[in-house]
């Protein structure tokens, strides 16, 4: 029964992505939209379809969501799976996602990813990370968010990842809010490596902004860690565990101190290597 109810939904999405196609085409054609935010808004539009065709996902969103869909935010969230992607897609507004650049090698997807100017990254490749800078400080100016997956890949066992500081130095260097995002059950939707689609109750939380504006690099890792508590501490709250059992990484918020207060030994050595990870 799971595989044949996870044959009619890739058939689904399979036809959602090749009905994409020329819709981006036509659209992108006439969007003369700051960042290209209508091309982008159709792509996530569409992609969230992907999620009504899976009839084994329950999917509840919670949290605030922003007033402004043009107004910009680094937004991070962690990562356990594939479906990641379409989940968030439902949230109402484009952000140009930083993701990996062989995503952006597969037939049709990667094309509708370059037509919505999504932005790829080598992290073996210093220009490349350099380009990925560039392009997120002009989608930020153009009024449109980004978005980062902070641990880099997706999580085995569904705990938190260590985050990387890249997301949260150009935060604190651009002087935009962070706008984290907390993500559960997708490791059940859609297992690592897998192709069948589970029964799954899917969360996906929207905390309040968190403010950049004061904060200098030597802040960074205290920011990046209390982005990555409150996702922690999130997730536990929707399992009903310790928070410690989440987290697979607790040695990376060790000896920070306090988000604001610069200098600490720790957050300076770690901002001052001057290497963005993404």
């Amino acid at each position: 029964m799971r595989a044949l109810q996870s044959i009619y939904a890739w058939t689904g999405i399979v036809l959602i992505i090749l009905l994409m196609l020329p819709t981006m085409a036509i659209v992108r054609l006439f969007d003369r939209s700051q960042g290209r935010y209508i091309t982008g808004r159709v792509f996530r539009a569409m992609g969230s379809w992907m999620t009504r065709v899976n009839p084994v996902w329950k999917i509840e969103r919670t949290g605030t969501l922003p007033e402004n869909p043009r107004h910009p935010y680094v937004v991070v969230c962690n990562h356990q799976s594939n479906a990641d992607i379409p989940v968030i897609s439902r949230l109402p507004w484009d952000m140009k996602w930083v993701a990996k650049a062989a995503l952006f090698q597969i037939p049709v997807v990667g094309t509708l990813m370059r037509m919505s100017e999504d932005i790829p990254v080598d992290r073996n490749d210093p220009e490349s990370r350099s380009a990925v800078v560039r392009r997120a400080k002009a989608a930020l100016a153009n009024r449109v968010s980004v978005m980062f997956m902070p641990e880099g890949t997706r999580s085995r066992d569904s705990r938190v990842l260590r985050y990387q500081d890249g997301a949260f130095r150009l935060a604190v260097e651009t002087g935009t809010p962070v706008l984290p995002l907390a993500i559960d059950g997708t490791s059940e939707a859609l297992p690592k490596h897998g192709w069948q689609y589970g029964h799954a109750e899917v969360h996906l939380h929207v905390f309040d902004p968190v403010e950049t504006t004061g904060l200098t690099m030597a802040d960074v890792p205290a920011l990046r860690e209390t982005v990555r508590q409150r996702t922690i501490e999130q997730i536990a709250a929707w399992r009903g565990v310790s928070p410690d059992e989440v987290d697979a990484a607790p040695e990376q918020r060790a000896a920070l101190a306090p988000l604001g207060r610069a200098g600490n030994p720790t957050g300076e050595d770690e901002a001052k290597s001057g290497a963005l990870r993404v």
